[in-house]
């Protein structure tokens, strides 16, 4: 009988499970790399696809180019003919879809010929009018001013168009183009009106009815020194714009209809009488989007940008 000699056949099966969990380890490592670089191309297409969204629906081309050069600061993967501009049921021209090329290369998996993968993705962002605006100043603006309402081409923005925001009586016994943003009837001291100035209101503010806060209260020191403040620091305002102004004393009603926002350069206060001086400008700012595409809600150059996929 011949005895059979067996040494050494544990250390060949040793060997090749040896192999066989390197290779797992070193492909776990690379599709851990892959998954990696396909999260930066998410990041990188929100980035793009909110940057765009900016300047919609205004100016396409330079939506376009904004979202490529934000893409191209932020690792590219992004050319012209990646970024598509769209239109909702609310606007034309107020969508941007931006999608992400790139390669990830492996390191170990390149031992089984695969040296490199493609990661990518895509974002969709919306420019919309806003139903509710955050951090609105009390100051109210009549729809019909004539930067706003007054010519065929207006609204009209920017430093070239300087005009001045009357500030008294606005028709209705009381009113002094204050508003009651947080609600309150009544009226409010000096120091609540000169932080919603300085801070805006906290909360989301709605279109609708806003009872007046009578008196001219702009007039107040400390109304007036927020003012100052702002306009040396950060001078653009979002105020409120009504329609219709109704009713007397604490129980007059401004209807707002949406927002606008104003560059302050300067400011007066005498008696009943006064004003604030800039232009109107348009913002992307904090709000919550409207989508009633029906007119009701002016497009007066403040709209919020979101995600919307």
């Amino acid at each position: 009988m011949k005895i059979r000699n067996d040494n050494g056949q544990a250390t060949v099966i040793t060997v090749v499970f040896l192999v066989v969990l390197l290779g797992m380890a070193a492909l776990v490592l690379d599709i851990g790399s892959w998954y990696r670089a396909d999260r930066a191309t998410q990041s990188t297409a929100d980035a793009a696809a909110l940057a765009g969204a900016q300047s919609l629906p205004y100016n396409t081309s330079n939506a376009s180019s904004l979202a490529v050069q934000y893409a191209n600061k932020n690792g590219g993967g992004v050319n012209s003919s990646d970024v598509t501009i769209t239109s909702s049921p609310y606007a034309n021209n107020d969508t941007i879809k931006v999608q992400v090329h790139r390669t990830a290369s492996g390191v170990f998996t390149k031992l089984f010929g695969v040296n490199q993968v493609g990661v990518g993705s895509k974002a969709t962002a919306r420019s919309s009018l806003m139903q509710s605006a955050q951090y609105v100043a009390p100051i109210g603006v009549n729809v019909k001013h004539p930067k706003l309402k007054g010519t065929a081409s207006c609204p009209c923005f920017g430093q070239a168009n300087q005009t001045t925001l009357p500030l008294g009586k606005t028709g209705a016994p009381g009113s002094f183009d204050l508003l009651n943003i947080d609600g309150s009837k009544g009226g409010t001291g000096g120091q609540i009106l000169a932080d919603w100035i300085l801070r805006g209101y906290s909360g989301y503010l709605p279109i609708g009815s806003y009872l007046s806060d009578t008196g001219a209260k702009w007039n107040d020191s400390l109304v007036q020194n927020a003012l100052e403040q702002r306009m040396n620091t950060d001078p653009v305002l979002l105020f409120p714009v009504y329609d219709t102004l109704s009713g007397s004393g604490s129980n007059a009603i401004y209807h707002v209809v949406g927002w606008v926002a104003f560059h302050v350069t300067g400011h007066s206060a005498s008696g009943t009488s006064g004003s604030i001086t800039g232009w109107f400008t348009q913002v992307t700012w904090d709000g919550i989007e409207s989508h009633a595409g029906d007119g009701s809600n002016p497009d007066l150059g403040a709209r919020t940008v979101k995600l919307i996929d």
